[in-house]
């Protein structure tokens, strides 16, 4: 038997570990079966190109709890070490295995898929245990070893009689991590860390029904027998060629990665590059809500199929975080505890990469089948945008899959708007107007007046459209977005024709006189147009610069340095109404104040700015004239 002491470069490296090293305990059986993983996966590589001259088989991972003795195993049947192996890697910290072999098969080695990176992975061990054991025989002719360390940096190593090849982790656990003798504990960590590791993960045993022959009686029942409880699928889709896969394979991993996710995915983008770099990956669009915050930390880092993290921000750039699925990459740089980014600019050609990428399958599916595009552009709508916002290259991009939609369902793209109103929505500056509505319901006068025109009326509706129409109002020559109740559609777009006024000029200025007197000039700005006769006699509108403004300061508006705009509106009334004609021509003052008071109301009340005491009023005042 062999005593000494572990080659640390700190005094007692061991209270590090179980405090710093990692931000969760828990990861620890991830690293273990990430060590058992890449024995097995060396061993495979060995026989294949005959360094090895063993039987590869089908070798698995198991996992076992022994409750009464307080101890965890982890055992594998991979290649195992000799004594000087475990001297090695073992006693010296921080000399990684995994990157000798890898340097020592760097040819042939290059798709092995060792996951290994740092040596430290089998220390965390320490974080819930007490004493740890390793009982492993090498797949070469030589005895196996046995390594024991309670903790200190004292440890033993004797022979063993173990005969099948392969490594046995034993962890004795301590008294403050009991709760990884739980069934269903270790059952949610290979779940959540190793659901799709490469070998096959035994837990224990389950029942299964065994079928029946064709000709048994329609009353017979299945026997039951006992097999294996495999957690993982070694071979998930994001592993496979994008040739191999049809439609349904897509869904059914999508469903095998959100159990609890009823609705099937829009559509999928299967990411497979490997040079500059090396990536795999699915990733999903799901139905959207307006909500930008619920929707994140959907999307799972993989590195060689072990789960990393659901944080994947800096690799998939924000506006896709909204997204679902899978990223795997080796070439993702990770600290030792595998779960935090370092800053590197793999990660920038990666992040660009996956942008261009999403564009790309985006104006496919539109080039395909726009039908089908336009049907799902309200569930997609805020993704775009949002990458619209945000990333230049993808705005760039945009152009060729990015809709339009007006109010009567019709979907533009950029360039068919532009051709189709280029002719008749200008304004007396020359620029053109795109006029829009983000409510129907309650810009429906509006839209209507605007319609009558002959105007086309976009449905605007996202949280961010007031940002994004920022944007393309900088970016795309010539062109203003006003909302359709920002003014009165003759004031908004220039028309060749004049109307005339039925009030003469003495009578405008006896009826904004009056107006002034009632109308409180704090809240409403006052303007008299000359309109159809049938047009709204008083209309409320919000200058579209002011309107929004307020939109963006709702939105996350900060960044605009502003603080919180007053709320302005304008008083548009229309000097060729009865009704206006009607108010002058009363007799009292009351009754004057009376009407533009009920007016003023009227027009308060179909825009939603009628509300308590004022409201009350209303009504009060609404049955009074009644009578």
């Amino acid at each position: 038997m062999t005593k000494g002491n572990i080659n640390v470069s700190v005094e007692n490296i061991f209270p590090l570990i179980k405090k710093f090293l990692y931000s969760d305990h828990e990861i620890f059986l991830r690293e273990l079966i990430s060590n058992a993983t890449d024995a097995t996966l060396k061993l495979k590589h060995l026989t294949n190109i005959g360094d090895a001259k063993v039987e590869y088989g089908n070798p698995q991972i198991e996992v076992k709890i022994d409750k009464k003795g307080k101890k965890l195993h982890i055992i594998d049947q991979g290649l195992g070490m000799t004594s000087e192996e475990v001297e090695k890697y073992i006693n010296q910290i921080a000399f990684s295995g995994a990157e000798e072999f890898l340097d020592k098969y760097k040819d042939s080695g290059k798709d092995s898929g060792i996951i290994g990176h740092f040596g430290l992975g089998f220390y965390s061990a320490f974080m819930v245990a007490e004493k740890v054991e390793i009982i492993t025989k090498s797949f070469k002719d030589e005895p196996a070893a046995h390594w024991t360390c309670d903790g200190s940096p004292e440890f033993t190593l004797e022979p063993h009689d173990k005969t099948e090849r392969g490594t046995e982790i034993i962890l004795h656990i301590a008294e403050d991590s009991t709760e990884f003798l739980e069934e269903a504990r270790i059952n949610d960590l290979l779940t959540k860390y190793n659901k799709f590791m490469p070998i096959p993960i035994k837990f224990g045993t389950k029942e299964v029904n065994v079928a029946l022959p064709e000709d048994a009686p329609e009353d017979a029942k299945p026997e039951k027998k006992t097999v294996d409880n495999i957690i993982n699928n070694p071979n998930p889709a994001w592993t496979k060629q994008p040739a191999d896969l049809e439609d349904e394979n897509y869904k059914s991993f999508y469903r095998e990665l959100y159990p609890m996710q009823f609705e099937e995915p829009l559509f999928h983008i299967h990411l497979n590059v490997d040079y500059p770099f090396n990536l795999t990956g699915i990733l999903y669009f799901p139905k959207m809500t307006n909500d930008l915050n619920i929707q994140k930390d959907k999307i799972q880092l993989y590195q060689n199929q072990v789960f990393v993290t659901d944080n994947v921000e800096g690799i998939v750039p924000e506006f896709l975080t909204m997204l679902r699925g899978v990223i795997d990459s080796p070439d993702i740089p990770l600290n030792v505890s595998r779960s935090y980014l370092q800053a590197d600019g793999a990660v920038k050609k990666i992040s660009s990469y996956i942008t261009r990428k999403v564009a790309d399958k985006l104006k496919s599916l539109f080039n395909e089948n726009r039908e089908d595009f336009e049907a799902k552009w309200n569930d997609i709508k805020i993704v775009i945008e949002y990458g619209m916002l945000s990333e230049d290259k993808f705005f760039e991009k945009a152009d060729a899959f990015a809709l339009y939609p007006t109010v009567d369902g019709t979907h533009y793209t950029y360039e068919e708007l532009f051709n189709k109103i280029k002719a008749n929505q200008t304004d007396k500056d020359g620029k053109l107007v795109i006029l829009y509505a983000s409510n129907e319901d309650a810009q429906h006068s509006y839209i209507e007046a605007a319609k009558t025109k002959g105007y086309e009326v976009l449905l605007l509706d996202s949280p961010i459209v007031s940002h994004l129409m920022q944007k393309l109002e900088s970016t795309k020559e010539n062109i203003t977005f006003t909302r359709v109740d920002a003014d009165h559609v003759d004031n908004l777009i220039k028309k060749e024709d004049t109307k005339i006024s039925k009030l003469t000029e003495e009578q405008k200025t006896e009826l904004e006189t009056l107006l002034k007197e009632v109308i409180p000039a704090e809240k409403f700005s006052v303007q008299l147009e000359t309109m159809d006769s049938e047009s709204t006699p008083f209309m409320i509108t919000q200058p579209e610069f002011m309107r929004r403004m307020k939109e963006m300061q709702q939105t996350g508006g900060g960044m605009f340095g502003m603080g919180n705009m007053p709320d302005m509106y304008n008083l548009v009334v229309n000097t060729n109404s009865e009704l206006v004609s009607d108010i002058l021509a009363t007799k009292t003052k009351k009754k004057q104040e009376r009407l533009i008071n009920q007016s003023l109301d009227l027009a308060r009340l179909s825009q939603g700015l009628l509300k308590g005491e004022e409201l009350t009023n209303f009504i009060k005042r609404s049955y009074e004239m009644i009578k």
